[in-house]
């Protein structure tokens, strides 16, 4: 067949089969790759498609998987997949094209009439979210659309934001091409906040990676959208991510400007008693980091003191309901830790894990190592690493790279002590967890 009259992307019965939806959804390319294959794409074909060496295919075939965002959008574009299934935002090809015979085959948008969740089975929120052709918006948008960040932070608390980051991207720029038809009123402001919440979780997925200067990037994005709009709780929000990742930089006194500057951004400005509890511990975090015991009681206290003055009757924005009495306990267990105040830390931090953490392991495996640390501190070697050992099944099943560099630094601690039974029990749970 010469090339001219080959389809020009993936054929729709192979798009719409439970192997592709599937691999798709995990963005195992590998196995998209294979597939392809399966249906007489060659491996120079889809080289020539997707605008990659025809041997970085076959790696990927084999073992190597594809992360950059660029080349997730040209496989999206070259094989002609929907963008919904790859977690992108609607590809501009996706348009519905003048029927024509000789394109029979080429992938076109379901009719008018059509149920675009029925078209693709087991299509999620989002996949609904990202077909949708119509730029109109309506209250329901905007609430699916928060019900899909909803969705984002659970599963980032689950797994880690690695893997999920290309979607929240994707989603981001679709929410931005959205304000572009929104024009001005109430639904121009509410997707400047959906669009600001998405900088901030795209922000928080690369903080979390490690990724600062990235991190930085969305975060200001994000301040950018919800300073649009004058969201003061908003903006104070993302600056206390900004000072959490200061202070993970080594930066404290940043740290401390970035926490400050965030409380009297939002203090006269909706700030409820949870945020303002909120905002005081990310300060305590910054001068325990100085290792200021004077300025970090303080802002312990200030902490409290706000949470005590919580009510049923607040209106509380959404991205603050996490910061609960469990987390307020924890991160007070941490803040006295980051001092070497142990005796104090450990049974905060103890008090915490027992309570639970339903559904966030990165959270369980991040304060599982803190209390390593705390115990350690206390001189109870056997006991830090029974409970570091503990702790690392459940962070080698969550992506996130600031729980591994707290392993890390666990492990160097350990190294005075390398001849003890405890660390050599310990180094060997190690070893498997990372085989």
């Amino acid at each position: 067949m010469p090339q001219s009259s080959q389809p020009v992307g993936l054929p729709a019965e192979l798009l719409s089969s439970t192997a592709m939806i599937a691999a798709c959804r995990a963005r195992d390319f590998g196995r998209i790759f294979k597939l392809a294959n399966r249906a007489g794409f060659s491996n120079a074909r889809i080289a020539r498609l997707v605008d990659i060496t025809q041997s970085r295919v076959g790696e990927v075939i084999t073992r190597r998987q594809i992360k950059d965002m660029d080349v997730i959008e040209r496989v999206a574009d070259g094989l002609r997949i929907p963008g919904h299934m790859l977690g992108l935002a609607r590809r501009g090809w996706e348009s519905p094209p003048t029927a024509s015979p000789a394109h029979a085959d080429t992938i076109t948008a379901p009719p008018a009439h059509a149920d675009p969740v029925c078209t693709l089975p087991g299509v999620d929120l989002d996949s609904i979210l990202a077909v949708a052709a119509s730029p109109r918006l309506s209250p329901a948008t905007v609430r699916a659309l928060h019900s899909s960040i909803e969705d984002y932070w659970r599963r980032d608390d689950e797994h880690g934001g690695e893997t999920l980051r290309p979607a929240v991207v994707g989603q981001l720029r679709y929410v931005v091409d959205l304000l572009k038809e929104a024009g001005e009123g109430e639904y121009h402001r509410n997707l400047h906040g959906v669009a600001a919440e998405l900088a901030r979780l795209a922000g928080w997925t690369c903080f979390d990676a490690r990724q600062y200067s990235q991190a930085r990037t969305y975060f200001a994005q994000a301040l950018q959208l919800a300073k649009a709009v004058d969201d003061r709780p908003f903006m104070a929000n993302v600056l206390s991510c900004m000072s959490l990742q200061a202070t993970y930089e080594d930066r404290p006194a940043d740290a401390i400007a970035l926490s400050t500057a965030a409380q009297d951004c939002t203090r006269w400005h909706g700030g409820t008693p949870r945020v303002m509890s909120m905002l005081s511990m990310r300060e305590a975090f910054a001068h325990a980091a100085m290792n200021n015991r004077t300025a970090t009681h303080a802002a312990i206290k200030d902490a409290q003191s706000h949470f005590g003055r919580i009510s049923d009757s607040d209106d509380d924005p959404s991205w603050v309901a996490y910061f609960d009495e469990t987390k307020l306990i924890v991160d007070t267990g941490i803040a006295y830790g980051r001092l070497g105040e142990a005796d104090a830390a450990e049974p905060l931090v103890t008090d915490a894990l027992r309570r639970g953490h339903e559904g966030n392991q990165r959270g369980r495996a991040f304060h599982s190592f803190w209390l390593a640390r705390i115990q350690l501190q206390r001189g109870n070697l056997d006991q830090a690493c029974r409970t570091a050992g503990g702790a690392l099944a459940i962070a080698s099943a969550v992506d996130s790279e600031r729980v591994t560099g707290h392993l890390r630094e666990f492990h160097q601690l350990l190294l005075p002590h390398r001849r003890e039974p405890a660390v050599r029990t310990f180094e060997m749970q190690l070893r498997a967890a990372l085989r």
